[in-house]
């Protein structure tokens, strides 16, 4: 049942404040919404969220999941734990050119004990932690928005009071089922948000405990304060947003328990009036709290530094072309927009997308374009409410507005391009804790509706159907963000500029198997964006499949042109220069690769391949035991080595070399099939036919294992089972070369046997 009625203990509550706590106007008084309980109201909000993102459950790894979690050794066993505090969010050394310096090794642990636990990289038990996480936050909202919106008050026997129920808990429900949330929920990357956020209202639940008067009767309580910075810290391990929590607590204590009036203060301190206690600065030790918390975020900070080092993380042009902008007033101008379009993402979260990089959003370079409305009404507002935050009369509605300002504008400052370049222009994921302000503003701002309005009801109904269609919203993008093909086709109709989105559609499309459509989505992105060298490298591989080699080769030239250490490309120009039977510039090529990419073993398997052409042998074993010594299991350089040796005579050698292949890959059929091959030309019957069984069992359909083992036992003198399999191999290939010759002469020698035997 919606309620329109004032809480009725409201009036009865001042006695049981505490001195420091005066009773300020009820925010609740003319909302018309839902009372309930404080359990209730949490286990509704518990229980929407849940709904929002339930679907998400099963859902793939995707997109940066691969990187973050797929590949990333520090999440295996055989990592050392302690290298998760020397290595980066996606794993690579701090100290490597190469990492982006995102430093979350508590976020990283999470994603370990989860694959320990799950046994392997399965997906389901990710996802429900992520899923769990959010529940908790949605549900910790209650109490931090009753804070924020009602005050921090305590009963005598120091129980914190809610004073605004129904506020806190619609914003608690806005927040959520927010839309723009699903990134951080779905996306099994987004844990560090979570855990982040998580750590972040513990904080700031903390601080506020160092409030409740204790047995000493002293104002606030130094190990709270403590706690507060300790979790900080910890939230800033999840993500580096963490460490705002630290500062918007100084916010709150000035505001809330010392009601300080900002704008007094500053009229004080430029008049240059000594009296800074009667202004509030000194009062209940704020001055000695703030310099606590400063002092925590600054060894924080300098401890992070110097784990980090100095260097700033290498970003490109295409993550963020505004910060690469020559002019400041572009970077300025565009940097502002990219803030007015966050704040459209929490006003209306309807247009969703992964990737807000290449070309999605492209640059302001002119004071005639349009979207300079954008900026505008972006700072027509912000310093419309700050001009309120400061100037009005109202103490209520200054702490509410700058709460609200504090908690939209501080988290989101890590993001902002003001202190260092960032690797994004937008990105939905860093909206999860500045979203808590807009819940604030926009709770506030339906306070003051209702206060107006005459007809409440209508606009309760109003706000419900917001929540509604926002989760709506919530399930639609949840089950978009289960695989990876439907979160990038997605993605095409809010972004079509970008070419991020083509790229991953024409890889999603190739690993599939559907070559020609993904050609088409990487032509697109390599003319959105000519110099997308990762586009040209899989069309050109494409390209090398189709023996389309002239065009693949002219594609793979530009990309190394355009990026000179790009390895991959090196090396698959090499690929192709070797079809076109170029070998000088293709080993040329391959080397280059591998002066670029030191631990290359692919490349050296490939470099492998071309020496064999030559029939420089020794150099092809050479170059595949260097791509065996980067990656022991890289079965195709074993078998190569085998299979070389065994053609060149050296049996006793390719034996050796098939024995400590198959102890390092145990259960790899060609393996077997190959060192079968050896030890039947050894005259080891035995030992090559239970090898060839037991590479047929682990793979029966291939022709050639069957008719190998079949010339083994026409070798060995077991006709019949020579026969057999002679007959299973021309069955599944009747094209098999040689077998059908060989069968011919099995089956003469049985009619001889047969004739000689009537």
């Amino acid at each position: 049942q919606i309620c329109n009625q004032h809480n009725a203990e409201a009036p009865n509550l001042e006695q049981a404040f505490h001195r420091m706590a005066q009773p300020e106007p009820n925010l609740d008084h003319d909302v018309s919404w839902f009372l309930l309980p404080s359990y209730w109201a949490k286990t509704v909000v518990a229980l929407i969220s849940f709904l929002c993102f339930a679907n998400s459950y099963d859902g793939d790894f995707v997109f940066d999941d691969s990187e973050a979690i797929i590949n990333n050794k520090d999440l295996r066993a055989e990592t050392p734990l302690g290298d998760l505090w020397h290595h980066d969010f996606w794993g690579s050394k701090l100290s490597s050119n190469t990492s982006h310096k995102s430093y979350r090794p508590l976020t990283v642990l999470t994603f370990r004990i989860n694959y320990l636990f799950a046994g392997g990289f399965y997906p389901v038990g990710f996802h429900v932690i992520n899923i769990i996480l959010h529940c908790t936050i949605s549900v910790l909202m209650v109490d931090v928005f009753s804070i924020l919106l009602g005050g921090l008050q305590f009963s005598n026997k120091g129980r914190r009071l809610n004073l605004a129920p129904k506020t806190s808990l619609l914003a608690a429900l806005l927040f959520a089922v927010h839309p723009v949330h699903t990134e951080c929920v779905a996306g099994i990357v987004g844990r560090a948000d979570l855990l982040c956020a998580l750590f972040f209202l513990l904080s700031f639940l903390g601080y506020c405990k160092a409030f409740r008067e204790n047995k000493e009767g002293h104002n606030f309580s130094m190990f709270w304060v403590l706690v507060s910075v300790i979790l900080g810290a910890i939230a800033m391990l999840c993500k580096e947003q963490g460490i705002t929590i630290l500062g918007l607590n100084a916010v709150f204590d000035a505001l809330v328990i010392n009601k300080l009036n900002i704008l007094e203060l500053i009229q004080k301190l430029l008049h240059k009036e000594k009296s800074l206690e009667n202004a509030g600065l000194l009062r209940k030790g704020l001055l000695f709290r703030i310099t606590l918390l400063m002092s925590g975020g600054a060894s924080i900070l300098y401890i992070r530094w110097r784990i980090m080092g100095t260097g700033p993380p290498a970003f490109t042009e295409v993550d963020n072309p505004a910060s690469f902008a020559d002019s400041l007033l572009v970077r300025a101008i565009n940097y502002n927009y990219y803030y007015s379009l966050n704040a459209w993402l929490l006003l209306c979260p309807w247009w969703l997308c992964f990737d807000w990089s290449m070309g999605c959003i492209p640059l302001i370079k002119s004071v005639s374009d349009w979207r300079i409305i954008a900026l505008a009404a972006l700072w027509f507002c912000l310093i419309g409410l700050i001009c309120q935050a400061l100037c009005s009369e109202d103490i209520h509605k200054r702490r509410i507005l700058t709460l609200g300002l504090g908690f939209l504008i501080i988290p989101f400052l890590p993001a902002s391009n003001l202190f260092f370049r960032v690797g994004f222009v937008i990105a939905e994921r860093v909206i999860y804790l500045p979203s808590i302000g807009y819940c604030i503003l926009f709770t506030y701002g339906f306070s003051l509706l209702s206060k107006q309005a005459k007809k409440k009801k209508i606009l309760a109904v109003a706000v419900l159907g917001i929540l509604l269609i926002n989760v709506m919203r919530c399930a639609l993008r949840s089950s978009q963000w289960r695989s990876e093909e439907q979160l990038f086709r997605s993605a095409l109709s809010v972004c079509p500029l970008n070419a991020k989105v083509h790229y991953n559609v024409g890889k999603n499309l190739a690993d599939k198997g559907n070559q020609s459509a993904a050609i088409k989505y990487y032509r697109e992105a390599v003319r959105l964006n000519p110099k997308y060298v990762h586009a040209m490298n899989n069309l050109g591989n494409i390209l090398k499949e189709r023996n389309e080699l002239q065009e693949a080769e002219e594609l793979l030239s530009l990309a190394v042109q355009i990026q000179p250490d790009f390895a991959a490309a090196w090396m698959n120009l090499g690929i192709v220069q070797n079809s076109l039977r170029r070998f000088e510039e293709a080993e040329q090529s391959y080397w280059t690769a591998i002066k670029h990419r030191k631990k290359y073993p692919d490349c050296y398997y490939n470099l492998g391949r071309l020496y064999a052409d030559l029939n420089r042998h020794i150099d092809a074993l050479n170059a595949w035991r260097n791509a065996t010594v980067l990656k022991p299991e890289h079965s195709l350089a074993w078998n190569n080595m085998i299979i070389l040796l065994d053609n060149t005579g050296n049996l006793a050698q390719a034996e050796a070399v098939g024995r400590e292949a198959l102890e390092l890959i145990p259960n790899d059929h060609s393996l077997m099939f190959s060192l079968a091959n050896v030890l039947g030309k050894s005259q080891k019957y035995k030992e090559s036919e239970a090898l060839f069984l037991k590479a047929i069992k682990a793979n029966p359909n291939a022709a050639s294992y069957h008719g190998n083992l079949a010339v083994l036992y026409h070798r060995w003198g077991n006709l019949d089972l020579a026969k057999k399999h002679y007959e299973v191999s021309l069955k599944l290939d009747p094209t098999a070369p040689g077998t059908k010759e060989n069968y011919n002469l099995l089956r003469r020698k049985l009619e001889q046997l047969q004739k000689k035997g009537g």
